[in-house]
C-alpha cells in the first residue's frame, strides 16, 4: 500500500512523514532522490555537466549547487532544461523505490514525500495522496519565522507553488496541521488504524 504525501512550504510536512516512519512506515525521500541524481559518477550528473558546462562542477567532482542556481535564477528556459534532465530520472527512481518497498513488505505502508507532487501533473500514481494542510496565514507567518523571512520574500515563495487550498481539494486525506502537534497526532493515529496499519 502507498501514498503520496505532499503539502506546502511551511505546513509540517516533514513532520508527518517522520510520524508515519516512527509508526512503521518506509519513506521514500523525493528531496532526498534529487540529491543523489547530482553525486559524482550519477549519469544525471554528467548530463548536466555537459549541457550547461564543466565550471558547474567543483574540483571534487560534486555539482555546485550555488552556481548552477545562480545561472539558471531568472532563465526560465535553462531551468526548463534542467527540469528535463532530473525530473525523469528522480520520477523513475522514485517508481522503483516505491516499487521495490511494496513488494519486499506488502504489508507495510509506503510513503512517497514529493513537494511537488500535484504540480507534476499526473506523473505520479498513488493509492492515495495526503496533504499536509494549514491555512494560508499561518503558512504565510511559519515561513517567515522558520526561514527569517519578511513578509514579501515570504510571499514570494508562497506565490512560486501550487496554492494550499487547491492541493488540499485534490487530497484523498487531509491532515490539518493549523493547531497544535497533539492535533495533529491524533488525526495521523485515527488514519494509521483505519488502515489497519497499527
Amino acid at each position: 500500500m502507498n501514498i503520496g504525501l505532499t503539502g506546502g512550504i511551511a505546513t509540517g510536512k516533514s513532520s508527518v512523514a517522520a510520524w508515519l516512519v516512527q509508526h512503521g512506515a518506509a519513506l521514500v525521500d523525493a528531496d532526498q532522490i534529487a540529491r543523489e541524481v547530482m553525486l559524482p559518477g550519477h549519469p544525471v550528473l554528467q548530463q548536466v555537466s555537459e549541457r550547461f558546462g564543466a565550471d558547474m562542477l567543483l574540483e571534487d567532482g560534486t555539482l555546485d549547487r550555488k552556481r548552477l542556481g545562480a545561472h539558471i535564477f531568472g532563465r526560465p528556459e535553462e531551468r526548463k532544461a534542467l527540469e528535463n534532465i532530473t525530473h525523469p530520472a528522480i520520477r523513475e527512481l522514485i517508481h522503483t523505490r516505491v516499487a521495490e518497498l511494496e513488494q519486499a513488505d506488502p504489508d507495510r505502508l509506503v510513503v512517497a514525500d514529493i513537494p511537488l507532487l500535484y504540480e507534476s501533473k499526473g506523473a505520479y500514481i498513488f493509492s492515495e495522496t495526503m496533504v499536509v494542510y494549514v491555512p494560508r496565514e499561518i503558512q504565510l507567518q511559519r515561513l517567515m519565522q522558520r526561514d527569517g523571512l519578511d513578509e514579501q520574500q515570504a510571499l514570494q515563495r508562497l506565490a512560486a507553488q501550487m496554492d494550499i487550498e487547491e492541493k488540499k481539494q485534490l487530497a484523498d486525506v487531509v491532515i490539518d496541521n493549523s493547531g497544535t502537534w497533539e492535533q495533529t497526532v491524533v488525526q495521523l493515529e485515527r488514519y494509521w488504524t483505519g488502515k489497519g496499519l497499527g
